[in-house]
């Protein structure tokens, strides 16, 4: 499977023409937005109300990036006889398919044009009859707690504590994701996703490599994918976000391999801007085309030069939380992480089997200019997926550690709404394994989303030491308390709360804990008398006590 991006977007119709054209797809990089008549005073026009209200919650201001094309200026094109497939308001560029390449040399002689680029040298193509139409439902906002059976997900859920934050009622309510793929099969047709449907959460879809197509007909991939996330079968599956509202966006040629779909990739991302996505999923990454002068090299992966990369960061700097693949070329000649998972202000996901231990095919880091990569890493070996028959089955991939991670991080944002995108991800990597002595394999590591909450609440040191520590929330405490253990390395101990008299009111004998933070809840604890207590952490080569008081 070619790499895959996540993006979620609005529903389309469109006829399908029986006739069809051959040519090559081309950049048009345009100079300037003269003449629009949209105004950045003015955005409603431009933008969904979700997108205006995630900026101003984040203090992000409307800039000329957010003003679309001129349509001026894909009205010329069209005329001319390049038909427009994508714009992106972002880099001031369309995406055009052309059938005479004589056409090139007079588009390249518009006085708006700077710069013609082919970006698929062959192309065969329906003729679009008739516009995208947006289709959008309302979301039901309602929280649940309880317990979830997660089914043969339980690993990859327990592996990073989701299963806390779902406890609490954070199931990824309100949250919308847009997954960015190659296709979506039967997504509007299996049982793993009737309460997606149902609810009024499957908010639209839409297809940017050919736009009068059934997405819902297209690869299995990017309906694994959405299971990890989105699927809700108690007893069989249920996704890190079972209750998150998505955008189903086609942005990846599972067919060929070409630089177009970088600009694919940006265009489905700023429509999940346009529409008020919170994140975006991209189980996609680029490093080399089917056209070897399109090619990427390691240098290109410093951030900044990709195209891909460069769009990652834009929706980054409007607010968005993008979780990428990290890659699956680990045991590759390649080695590194693609594109735009080099992107400098989003989560790069690596992937880990179900003990925890890195997959030989995750891509290793750093990006070429040094940065951390992967950021993090969550089960991406012999994951739980849905089959295209419905069925449940096991796949292995950095497309599905990264889905993972989104919903995740979509219950973590749900929990914390009042904190910004990249408040979110810092939480995220604070929480994480390794987070004091990352790597090129693990970055930093498993996250530990009860920690990361807790960092976001301000219940919990931003900073841990070097040394083992303990932290106990809350104080004075009534049913429960929530420890967390900071450990340096891997060892056992025993875990004892003693009251002011020296009797043990409750013992946990094996507490297993793992290098970084390690979270312990102890619960049922209403019928102990009110006063003062003692935690106590014991092993052979570390102990400490916490002195607290029961309401």
């Amino acid at each position: 499977m070619k790499h895959i991006i996540f993006s979620l977007l609005l529903a389309m119709s469109v006829y399908i023409a029986k006739s069809q054209t051959y040519g090559a797809m081309y950049r048009v990089q345009f100079t300037d937005k003269n003449n629009s008549p949209f105004s950045i005073d003015k955005p409603e026009e431009f933008l969904s109300k979700r997108a205006l209200e995630r900026r101003k919650a984040m203090n992000i201001k409307i800039d000329q990036t957010d003003i679309p094309v001129v349509q001026s200026y894909l009205n010329k094109l069209n005329t001319m006889g390049a038909k427009v497939y994508n714009c992106s308001r972002w880099f001031n560029t369309a995406t055009v398919f052309v059938t005479d390449t004589l056409l090139i040399p007079q588009i390249e002689a518009l006085p708006f044009v700077s710069e013609v680029v082919k970006t698929k040298p062959y192309s065969k193509q329906n003729e679009i009859k008739e516009k995208t139409k947006i289709a959008t439902n309302s979301t039901k906002t309602n929280s649940t707690s309880g317990k979830i059976d997660y089914g043969k997900g339980e690993n990859q859920a327990k592996m990073i504590n989701i299963d806390y934050l779902h406890s609490q009622g954070y199931k990824g309510e309100g949250i919308v994701i847009a997954i960015l793929d190659a296709g979506f099969y039967n997504v509007n047709t299996l049982a793993m996703f009737d309460s997606l449907r149902n609810d009024g959460r499957l908010l639209g879809y839409k297809d940017f490599v050919l736009p009068n197509n059934n997405l819902f007909k297209e690869a299995t991939h990017g309906m694994s994918v959405a299971s990890t996330i989105v699927g809700n079968m108690p007893g069989k599956l249920v996704g890190t976000a079972p209750k998150a509202s998505v955008w189903l966006l086609r942005s990846e040629d599972a067919n060929s391999e070409f630089v177009v779909e970088e600009d694919n990739w940006i265009a489905a991302a700023e429509f999940a801007d346009s529409v008020g996505a919170d994140i975006i999923n991209s189980s996609l990454g680029y490093t080399t085309f089917d056209d070897p002068a399109q090619n990427h090299t390691y240098s290109d992966l410093d951030g900044n030069t990709t195209r891909a990369a460069r769009g990652a960061d834009m929706a980054a700097a409007k607010g968005i939380i993008v979780c990428n693949s990290a890659g699956n070329s680990g045991n590759g000649l390649w080695h590194y992480i693609g594109t735009p998972a080099d992107a400098d202000s989003i989560i790069c996901v690596g992937a880990v089997d179900e003990n925890r231990e890195i997959a030989s095919f995750s891509s290793f880091g750093p990006s070429y200019d040094g940065q951390i990569k992967p950021t993090v890493c969550a089960q991406g070996k012999n994951t739980v997926v849905v089959s295209s028959s419905g069925n449940i089955t096991i796949s292995n991939g950095t497309s599905f550690s990264s889905p993972v991670m989104a919903g995740a991080v979509a219950c973590l944002l749900q929990a914390n709404r009042d904190k910004t995108n990249m408040q979110i991800i810092e939480a995220v990597k604070k929480s994480a394994s390794k987070y004091n002595n990352p790597d090129s394999a693990y970055g930093y590591g498993i996250p530990n989303f009860i920690v990361a909450n807790m960092i976001l609440k301000g219940n919990i040191l931003e900073n841990p030491s070097s040394e083992n520590s303990m932290l106990v929330s809350p104080n004075p405490f009534r049913n429960k308390i929530d420890i967390i253990l900071f450990s340096t390395k891997e060892f056992q101990g025993e875990l004892t709360l003693v009251d002011s008299f020296g009797k043990i009111s409750k013992t946990i004998k094996k507490v297993n804990l793992n290098s970084g933070y390690n979270y312990i809840l102890l619960d049922n604890l209403e019928n102990l008398a009110s006063g003062l207590y003692v935690i106590r952490f014991s092993s052979d080569i570390y102990s400490e006590s916490v002195k607290l008081i029961k309401q």
